[in-house]
């Protein structure tokens, strides 16, 4: 059975990513307690269920702690993934604060008393820390429903098996994300912005390509960040890792950024011995992704 466990700080849109797995066709349960998780999966094997996506958050507090155990069991005999969704304290009071919603673990009760709300997220983060550790993660602080949504849809189409290699371009000026596990910082090459042509188009785009095609500085940088990623991989494979995010960003994630992911992940795509070492590849772009396709 592929098995995939939503989980993260609440407000972060778990809702939101569990019903794109539900539109993908998984079977879905939501605030599932982890003392539930074998049995439900004994029965839907009962049942020839293949896909199965979960819900489960740390609203039970210390409950939570036997979930790394419990997921290490259901690998011996199934696909398991572990979705990590996070977000910024600020976004997350921002975002309770709209809804007017109170936070799960906001009763305290030890001390028959409620927590503040950024205590709350605190004492979530603290626990969720072991799972986060093993997870994909995706930072959702400066992404809207339909960029999560997307982002789902486009995870499901990887392999289960081997490293997953993200390469996602970001704008500084948004902040880094929070799931990068390597960061390369390309402000330094010329930027298309101050030509007046080139500024509302993107890296996607035929013009910026050719402009940026050009500048020396560019390729060797595309250069060496791929010597980098190439001689370090084979440590991250060996390090276990299920998912490995390359970020590369400029001020605002719009040319530079877009054009060099662009053509750093159509270089590893084209590399067959790494395919044969079960590398996935997926590649995305934080600032142009959450644009909606109508403004584009």
């Amino acid at each position: 059975m592929q098995i995939n466990l939503i989980t993260g700080i609440s407000g972060s849109g778990k809702s939101v990513a569990l019903r794109a797995f539900e539109d993908a066709g998984y079977d879905c349960v939501d605030n599932l307690p982890v003392s539930l998780l074998e049995n439900l999966i004994g029965t839907l094997e009962n049942e020839k269920c293949e896909r199965l996506a979960v819900a489960i958050d740390a609203r039970r507090g210390e409950s939570i702690a036997q979930l790394p155990l419990i997921l290490e069991i259901l690998r011996r005999s199934h696909q398991v993934r572990v979705v990590f969704l996070n977000a910024s304290t600020e976004t997350l009071v921002q975002r309770f604060s709209e809804t007017r919603r109170r936070h799960p673990l906001s009763a305290n009760t030890k001390q028959s008393q409620s927590a503040t709300l950024i205590e709350a997220i605190d004492r979530e983060r603290a626990l969720l820390e072991p799972l986060k550790a093993q997870a994909h993660s995706i930072d959702t602080s400066n992404l809207p429903a339909h960029t999560l949504r997307s982002w789902i849809k486009d995870l499901l189409k990887d392999k289960p098996a081997g490293l997953t290699v993200i390469f996602e371009s970001f704008g500084f000026k948004k902040g880094v994300p929070s799931e990068a596990d390597l960061v390369f910082d390309v402000r330094c090459l010329p930027n298309p912005h101050y030509d007046k042509v080139l500024r509302p188009l993107t890296g996607n785009d035929k013009p910026v390509q050719e402009f940026l095609e050009k500048i020396p500085e560019v390729a060797n940088m595309e250069s060496d960040i791929i010597q980098f990623i190439e001689k370090w991989l084979p440590h991250y494979i060996a390090d276990g890792r299920s998912y490995l995010t390359v970020a590369i960003g400029c001020t605002g994630g719009q040319h530079r950024s877009v054009y060099l992911v662009n053509r750093i992940s159509e270089y590893f795509y084209k590399q067959q011995s790494l395919a044969q070492a079960q590398l996935n590849f997926l590649d995305r772009h934080r600032e142009l992704d959450s644009i909606p396709a109508t403004a584009l």
